[in-house]
């Protein structure tokens, strides 16, 4: 029996997952953690990096039954993009920016005119060059630029690749690589601001799914099992992004295929079979992990906000003397969300715990107001949440249908769909279109990263035949829903966007 690990370095969890050759999970693990704002910038310590590898590693051992000595195979994925600079001593620079950061308006908008490609903020080009245009002291002494997937990746096999998924999100992809052209204009604008670098040759290199990346090498094993039990010799698979693993997750990899990934951020990924008419900055265009361009809409805030008050929950049943699992306490809330009012009870919320550029807010602050006539219960506080969340990737998507982008399938994965139909069934309010959830859905890109490793161990075989085989007799369910669910959808979004005035003024008050 083959055994192949999955791991993903979530926002709030470091997720493990061990699967046999037909993908099947064997054994899991995980490790919560939680990113910190610290001078400005949203962050995590490389100890905490590697501490959580550690113990989400630890955990998935003890879930197996025993020690692991040796695997066929492993992938690494993580939150996309951000920024993580090393000299040539392979030294950290400053502290990793992630994704979640919204300090880079400026660089994002010179380089999409300049590139007449959107970059957006949290990619990972777009951070280097707002820290050219700051002025930044450690932009000179750069050798190696790379996500948080391609450093746990450089660290376990001494490769510096990447999944070309999330290549895609350091800087724009063209004919399987980084765009040339492109790359031409860039170094250009560097040497205007006195920086003499060559970002091709800072950047990873770019690898498709199956493409040999490395094997663990005895180092790389002691990094990850300090009991020295796991042996070197594991190959790797090109290190991805959660939006790669994600489309992998939901067999989402063909053309006119679409997933939702609902986690703390949220993206919807739809497989293009043509290019789109026009940039837009609501747009990432991205990769799929074979190559193939994706439309991406990126929300920053997704269950952040409805995390925050179900810990708040919590705590008023400890209070009580009640003790709950948070499980159950999600299903509880989601569900009361159904005999939610028409109107919500006038209320309108805004999840916005950082800044959100699908609405243009540079720093977000979370708001809920309601009208004084309206009908304050927890149903209707809780589908408002729900929607709230949707909010933004809901603006973002009617730009692919001012596209006509075809879309036959989307499949929902991530923590938003744990709880039957309520989760599914708001997002096909927001994006008019079924949604399909897999009975993995909670799992996500962990067992994704999985498979893209189990892909890696094969010959003569393409990804997209891969996974539809392996998804043949998958559990799933698909939700539609109904046209009084569409509008009372349609009802909240008026008052939401109505209210996106009260929430930019807020953030300039109070931020």
């Amino acid at each position: 029996m083959k055994k192949v690990l999955g791991i993903e370095l979530g926002s709030t969890r470091i997720k493990s997952v061990l699967v046999d050759e037909n993908g099947a999970v064997i054994a899991q693990g995980a490790h919560d953690w939680e990113n910190k704002l610290e001078n400005g910038f949203w962050t995590y310590s490389l100890d905490d990096v590697w501490n959580g590898l550690r113990a989400s590693y630890k955990s998935l051992c003890e879930d197996y039954g025993s020690p692991i000595e040796k695997l066929d195979s492993i992938g690494i994925s993580a939150m996309m993009h951000g920024y993580l600079a090393f000299d040539k001593d392979d030294n950290l620079l400053v502290p990793f920016r992630t994704w979640r950061n919204t300090t880079t308006a400026k660089a994002s908008e010179e380089l999409t005119r300049e590139l007449g490609f959107n970059m957006p903020q949290r990619w990972s080009g777009t951070h280097f060059y707002q820290a050219v245009l700051n002025g930044e002291e450690h932009v000179s002494k750069v050798t190696f630029l790379t996500t948080l997937a391609g450093y746990v990746h450089f660290m376990l096999t001494g490769e510096r690749a990447l999944g070309i998924g999330d290549a895609a999100g350091m800087f724009p992809i063209k004919d399987g690589d980084y765009d040339k052209d492109r790359l031409a204009i860039f170094n250009s604008l560097l040497a205007k601001h006195g920086v003499n670098a060559d970002l091709g040759i800072l950047l990873p290199k770019a690898l498709p799914a199956g493409a040999y990346a490395g094997k663990l090498t005895e180092d790389g094993a002691k990094l990850l099992d300090p009991t020295g039990t796991l042996k070197a010799g594991a190959i790797l698979c090109p290190p991805e992004g959660d939006a790669g693993t994600g489309m992998v997750a939901t067999n989402a990899v063909k053309v006119r295929t679409g997933n939702v990934s609902a986690g703390t951020s949220a993206f919807a990924m739809v497989v293009l079979e043509k290019p789109l008419s026009r940039v837009n900055s609501m747009i990432d265009i991205v990769a799929t992990p074979s190559g193939d361009t994706v439309a991406m809409v990126h929300a920053n805030n997704f269950t952040s906000e409805i995390n925050a008050w179900a810990n708040l929950f919590d705590e008023l049943l400890n209070m009580a003397g009640v003790s709950m699992k948070k499980g159950k306490l999600y299903d509880m809330m989601y569900e009361v969300s159904a005999n939610s009012d028409d109107d919500l009870g006038g209320l309108v919320g805004y999840n916005f715990l950082s800044g959100e550029p699908i609405v243009d807010l540079e720093t977000g602050i979370p708001l809920v107001a309601r009208m004084p006539s309206g009908k304050l219960t927890f149903a209707n506080f809780m589908q408002m949440q729900l929607y709230s969340a949707l909010g933004a990737m809901s603006i973002g998507m009617e730009i692919l249908a001012e596209e006509k982008v075809q879309i036959e399938a989307i499949c929902g994965h991530g923590g938003f769909f744990k709880t039957p139909f309520i989760g599914a069934n708001a997002m096909s309010a927001a994006l008019g279109a079924p949604i399909t959830v897999m009975k993995n859905a909670g799992e996500g890109g962990a067992w994704g990263v999985a498979l893209l490793a189990l892909f890696a161990t094969l010959e003569n075989v393409t990804l997209g035949d891969f996974l539809d085989k392996l998804f043949e007799s998958a559990e799933k369910e698909t939700t539609i829903a109904s046209d009084a669910e569409k509008a009372k959808f349609a009802r909240f979004m008026k008052s939401y966007k109505a209210g996106l005035a009260v929430e930019k003024r807020a953030t300039e008050i109070f931020n």
